[in-house]
């Protein structure tokens, strides 16, 4: 309730009959949308993008929350170019304005990073990954009630195939542990604040430009991350700087790559896509860090783990939008 109560401060109504969400947006107010392959080939490098980052996390030299600050905040400049590059094309001014859909958007993309690290302090790798991929679960549950956007049957075959997919990819590894029960439940929040993220950015594109909307998202997501990562170094003693030109490097490529242009080409395939099917090409993610694994780290693949893979790319699929 509370999040619909934010959607409709965004320009949404709550409608009495069916508690769908309609627009109050005039036809001219719509963006144009990008062809299906086009949109798809977008989510599809914005998830490749996404799914690098634990290499370069690894070789960051800093806390965890440290990381997650310095992979936003050195997205800035990028994201600035990109907006006004982007707006001045269309004639259009770039607004520092952060209606409830954005300001949301950052929010909680600052709690799915935060409570990502401390899944990943608090359990294993493999658990809070399969925990994560759990985000397409709440998208699919709440789209059709929070943004009207109704829900295909296919999407729910498509769904479980992946699911299915991201257990054989990663579930071999998963570990039943009670010590480690709070480091699941820090994943299973991960997952809530990443789909409610999607759900976010897909209301937020229905009237701002991807460039523009990921800066705005990403400096909300930057101060937060600011704040995490400042107590985790004063209490903690976290690491906030790298100690080699390694490190920066890294943070730099996590910033360019990872962020303005994991994020940016997701905010872009949000403006065409649907936050369902959007939700369910990100476990692409889960193939590019098993492919990077064992690309850079000798990480084997089984044949268990390949299989999962081909589920995964089937499920996305199955429940792939119809070209009107």
């Amino acid at each position: 309730m509370v999040l619909i109560i934010f959607f409709n401060r965004s320009g949404y109504l709550m409608n009495n009959d069916s508690l769908a969400l309609t627009t109050q947006k005039s036809p001219a107010d719509k963006l144009p949308s990008l062809s299906l392959p086009v949109a798809f080939a977008a989510l599809t490098m914005g998830a490749i993008a996404m799914g690098i980052s634990p290499v370069f996390v690894r070789f960051a030299e800093t806390g965890s929350f440290a990381s997650a600050f310095w992979r936003v905040f050195l997205a800035l400049p990028v994201l600035l170019i990109w907006a006004w590059w982007e707006l001045r094309n269309k004639g259009k001014p770039l607004r520092f304005e952060f209606p409830s859909a954005v300001f949301w958007s950052g929010m909680f993309f600052a709690g799915d990073l935060v409570l990502w690290h401390l899944s990943i302090l608090n359990t294993t790798m493999a658990n809070a990954t399969l925990m994560a991929c759990l985000a397409p679960v709440w998208v699919i549950l709440f789209s059709g009630a929070f943004i009207g956007e109704p829900v295909g049957r296919n999407s729910y075959y498509g769904l479980a195939l992946c699911i299915l997919g991201a257990i054989m990819l990663i579930g071999s590894s998963y570990n039943v542990d009670p010590s480690r029960i709070k480091g699941d439940l820090y994943g299973m929040a991960t997952s809530i604040f990443f789909g409610l993220y999607f759900l976010s950015v897909r209301v937020a594109r229905r009237n701002r430009e991807s460039g523009e909307l990921t800066l705005l998202i990403s400096i909300i997501t930057a101060v937060c991350l600011f704040a995490v990562a400042l107590v985790a170094t004063l209490l903690a003693g976290q690491k906030f700087f790298p100690s080699s030109m390694q490190g920066v490097y890294s943070l730099l490529m996590l910033g360019t790559i990872s962020h303005a242009g994991g994020q940016g080409l997701l905010s872009i395939a949000l403006g065409s896509l649907s936050a369902v099917f959007s939700s369910l090409v990100i476990f692409i993610e889960a193939i590019t860090g098993a492919f990077f694994g064992w690309l850079i780290f000798e990480e084997n693949l089984t044949p268990t783990q390949i299989a999962g893979a081909v589920a995964i790319l089937l499920g996305i699929w199955v429940a792939r939008p119809q070209e009107s």
